[in-house]
């Protein structure tokens, strides 16, 4: 097997996205990681965190590797440890997406449901992981919740390539989960001292940032407990999208720009609608957003009329509008 040398080989493209919003200034552009191998940007995650596991000397020949995952971790591990010749055990809960189980699956990872009584998915699943670090002779875990192996991926490989692309960014919209992603971005534009406005991109329901847990139907996006990451993030803004609006921007790009992605970059489409329509854009401001991962697993939820109509029975009908100009919440506000 060839072996990759650098970061040369998580290379994505970056292009200009001029139908997505056709009436702004705005110039914006788009990193597409959804075109990595394992379908997110969770491969650069994933290839980082288990380099650094095996560089600690926690991780060796036949090991076993453990981790918590609402679905794209899980589908990039199964594929490098797979490569690697490690066993992986990928612990899910009920909102994981079951085309990503069937891909990790396919990988040759053992899945672990959890089911909690109280709805605290992520906390679930991390004492699932304990459970089983304390029974699966010689496991580790990658700890994608603070691990600095997380960040380092972004910081060393996602914004430079990102920046070498697009030129200087005036803003940069981000997804947010383990907040991994964004630290690392954030170390990136501060240790270079550039004037890049970074907004961070929540879900409505979790707690980062101060938010109030509550339920949520689609995976990868927020958090139902504070990760230790979240201890450096600090965006300059951030923004909470409830899930109709995620399904509104996820199908406007797919509309627009032929780009088919999954919540999370669905919900940076919607607050970056809400961003230019109150104004924030200066005129011809230069702006970033990483597509994180790709809509296919989510043909069966996001991009389907009778799941949507079904989950969000007040709000479907502008969800599934992706012509009108601003997703159901902001709309709402506007009206208002």
């Amino acid at each position: 097997m060839i072996t990759p040398q650098g970061t040369d080989w998580l290379q994505t493209p970056v292009v200009e996205l001029d139908r997505l919003f056709e009436e702004s200034s705005a110039r914006i552009v788009a990193k597409l990681d959804q075109l990595q191998v394992a379908g997110s940007t969770k491969e650069r995650t994933a290839a980082f965190l288990l380099d650094g596991a095996e560089a600690d000397g926690r991780l060796s020949a036949g090991g076993t590797v453990v981790e918590s995952s609402s679905g794209n971790l899980g589908i990039a591990l199964a594929r490098h440890c797979s490569l690697r010749g490690y066993r992986f055990i990928a612990v899910v809960d009920d909102n994981a997406n079951p085309a990503a189980i069937k891909m990790m699956r396919a990988f040759g990872a053992d899945v672990e449901h959890v089911h909690p009584a109280d709805g605290n998915l992520l906390a679930a699943r991390r004492r699932r992981v304990q459970e089983l670090l304390a029974h699966v002779p010689g496991a580790v875990t990658t700890d994608q919740y603070g691990s600095a192996h997380n960040p380092a991926a972004h910081a060393s490989s996602t914004m430079p390539e990102f920046l070498a692309a697009a030129g200087e960014l005036d803003t940069l919209f981000v997804a947010t989960s383990t907040t991994g992603t964004l630290v690392g971005c954030q170390r990136y534009v501060r240790e270079h001292h550039l004037p890049t406005r970074l907004i961070a991109v929540d879900a409505a329901g979790s707690v980062l940032f101060g938010g109030t847990a509550a339920p949520r139907k689609l995976p990868g996006l927020g958090a139902g407990i504070l990760p230790a990451l979240h201890d450096h993030a600090a965006p300059d803004q951030v923004v909470s999208v409830a899930e109709p609006d995620m399904v509104w921007g996820c199908r406007r790009l797919a509309r627009t720009e032929g780009l088919l992605a999954g919540a999370s970059t669905g919900a940076i489409v919607a607050a970056l609608a809400g961003h230019l329509a109150r104004g924030g854009a200066a005129d011809g401001e230069r702006i970033g957003l990483l597509v994180h991962d790709s809509g296919v697993p989510y043909l069966e939820t996001v991009y389907d009329d009778e799941w949507v109509s079904l989950t969000y029975p007040h709000q479907a009908a502008a969800a599934l509008d992706s012509s009108a100009p601003l997703p159901p919440s902001s709309a709402a506000r506007a009206a208002g």
